[in-house]
């Protein structure tokens, strides 16, 4: 039976974003939603599908994004594609139509970073014989998406998932509850204000940057009517004290962005939160909650080793992807690409420092995160 590969167009977004529920390896990232999101910070979004008979079969959401000086450009999926290498001849084919999008837009590379958990041996073999390099960004956040993740398997039901915490996790759960700490689940766009506020205070405390409030209307306009994103917030005696972030999609669910005040922390409302949103993605129809980036399995005299801690409590699993890989369309340019985009970065963490080093000793305010080859 003919495959057939084409660009779809907004009218056939709801098509698009349905295969993506029902395909096993189906993202957030790869939803058209993602994709305008990402288009208000400079990227412009593809959406690929290969098809049987008029159904989608396979498909994927390609970012692209010029380089300075007549470099081209790059191309990015962020959790993509959407397919499954058993059916090498629709992966064969969707490639395909990648590769004469990228010559018709002078793309120097491909980058993906599928969820395929490593050791996933089909994926392997594809990747190989399509020509994908491994870019090795180490075991931590160096790479655009996190290689690790924990994630929370919500099957059981709610006393069994409680049950299955860490001791600690369940007393300072139990603990907010019983300090009056309650929690916002329909917390609409009127609060987001309010969330923005908590990330910066957070920001400044743990020293990162946070991107402009004007990304985070964007983030929750596209996403949040659709039924993508979800804004949570934690309050007691009546002041807000923390918020965070979620993604659904299908019986997924991702835990994004999370901020809480300096002041209450005692009262615990991050553990809180945390089980009410999986309580949510539960009732929700989910079946996995996604705790996202972790360094990996790290000792406790790791820097991060209390975040780790954090989300360990919770009972999830490690999952390790296969990491990213790059299929290179223009040796040459890719080659100065190479040369060039590690002095880039080093220029970005030097305006990151020093914007750091002001946040450090002025008032919070709002901040702009570089946007650098990668799109979260």
């Amino acid at each position: 039976m003919t495959i057939t590969t084409r660009i779809i167009k907004e009218d056939e977004k709801e098509k698009f974003n349905a295969f993506l529920v029902t395909h096993p390896k189906g993202h957030v990232l790869q939803t058209w939603q993602w994709g305008e999101l990402k288009a208000s910070t400079g990227w412009r979004p593809y959406r690929i599908v290969a098809e049987k008979n008029g159904q989608i079969i396979a498909a994927v959401s390609v970012l692209e994004r010029p380089l300075p000086k007549g470099l081209g450009s790059i191309f990015y999926a962020p959790r993509g594609p959407v397919a499954t290498p058993s059916e090498p001849a629709v992966l064969e084919a969707l490639l395909a139509k990648i590769k004469e999008l990228a010559k018709a837009k002078k793309a120097v590379f491909l980058k993906i970073d599928p969820g395929i958990p490593f050791g996933d041996v089909a994926w392997q073999q594809a990747l190989n014989k399509y020509g994908f390099k491994l870019i090795d960004k180490g075991e931590g956040f160096e790479g655009v998406q996190p290689r690790y993740v924990f994630r929370l398997d919500i099957y059981a039901d709610l006393d069994t998932l409680l049950a299955n915490c860490h001791q600690k996790t369940r007393y300072n759960i139990r603990l907010a509850e019983k300090k009056g700490v309650s929690i916002i689940h329909e917390a609409g766009r009127e609060y987001l204000p309010v969330f923005y506020e908590i990330l910066q205070e957070t920001a400044k405390r743990d020293k990162f940057l946070v991107r402009s409030y004007a990304y985070y209307e964007k983030f929750f306009d596209e996403l949040a009517p659709a039924g993508l994103a979800k804004l949570f917030i934690a309050m007691w005696q009546g002041l807000p004290i923390a918020g965070t972030l979620a993604l659904k999609q299908g019986e997924k669910a991702w835990y994004l962005y999370g901020a809480s005040s300096n002041a209450h922390r005692n009262v615990m409302p991050n553990y809180l939160i945390q089980w009410e949103m999986i309580k949510w993605a539960k009732e929700n129809g989910c079946t996995i909650y996604d705790f996202r980036g972790v360094p990996g399995d790290v000792a406790e005299d790791h820097p991060l080793y209390g975040l780790v801690k954090f989300k360990k409590g919770f009972n999830g699993d490690y999952v390790r992807f296969i990491g990213e890989y790059n299929l290179v369309y223009r040796p040459l340019f890719y080659h100065v690409y190479n040369i060039l985009e590690p002095m880039y970065q080093k220029a970005v963490r030097m305006r990151i420092n020093k914007r750091k080093a002001r946040a450090a000793s002025a008032p919070a305010k709002q901040s702009e995160m570089p946007e650098d080859a990668a799109a979260d």
